[in-house]
């Protein structure tokens, strides 16, 4: 990250936000292809009714599919820890399962969703699995992951705080991340604060062509000059 943490306030504008929103928001400011900067569907919302999540990413690298070749389990390896609080407020742990079958081992359930919502974190996002879903579902922790697993298998911490891959979507430490039910998206730092206005003056183009679709002096050629407008 190449800017100062947002303002609380700022923060807080982005999880008013929804992800659709955030993302034609970003594509304004053209700082990326529009087909860049989020996850595809196999990074699944497993809480949709949670309103945005809004964080700061802090990423691991995992593997749990075969035993670790020295150490045996992740609780041999708690320096992750002091690591999550290098990172601002709030945090996302961001979890690359690397393992040869991604997914068989969960290194988050409800003792280490407790740990990092200890920790300051809101969510948590990974191409791999979690488990103890009820006892997530009651904390009102975000989850985004591949699906469930029942167990923890042999998983083990791997790399702390460097680069990460989940559904297609390259993470480094501290980006900012925004995530509801339709997925995952990184946001550049540098326009983060401007997004709110820009999205709202697209909802106010947006609405003016689904007022023309709804009313009875709907035309093809009005309909044209409204998206033209929209997409000047």
């Amino acid at each position: 990250m190449n800017s100062l943490p947002l303002a609380c306030n700022e923060i807080e504008a982005l999880r008013r936000m929804d992800a659709c929103s955030v993302a034609n928001a970003i594509e304004t400011f053209n700082t990326r292809l529009p087909n860049e900067g989020f996850a595809d569907r196999s990074i699944r919302c497993l809480l949709p009714k949670l309103p945005s999540m809004v964080g700061y990413a802090v990423t691991l690298k995992i593997r749990g599919a075969n035993p670790p070749t020295g150490r045996r389990s992740y609780l041999d390896r708690t320096d992750w820890w002091d690591y999550v609080k290098t990172v601002p407020e709030p945090r996302i742990l961001v979890v690359q399962d690397e393992s040869s079958k991604p997914g068989i081992a969960a290194l988050l359930g409800e003792v280490h969703i407790s740990i990092l919502m200890a920790l300051g974190c809101v969510g948590a996002v990974t191409n791999g699995s979690v488990r103890d879903f009820p006892a997530i579902e009651k904390l009102g922790f975000h989850v985004f992951a591949g699906g469930l697993s029942v167990s923890h298998a042999y998983v083990h911490i791997v790399e702390v705080g460097l680069p990460v891959t989940v559904g297609g979507l390259v993470v480094q430490s501290s980006d900012l991340i925004h995530g509801d039910l339709h997925g995952i998206q990184t946001i550049p730092v540098g326009i983060a604060s401007r997004l709110p206005d820009a999205a709202a003056h697209l909802a106010t183009l947006d609405q003016a062509i689904i007022a023309l679709c709804r009313s009875s002096d709907f035309t093809l050629s009005k309909l044209r000059t409204a998206v033209s407008s929209r997409q000047s």
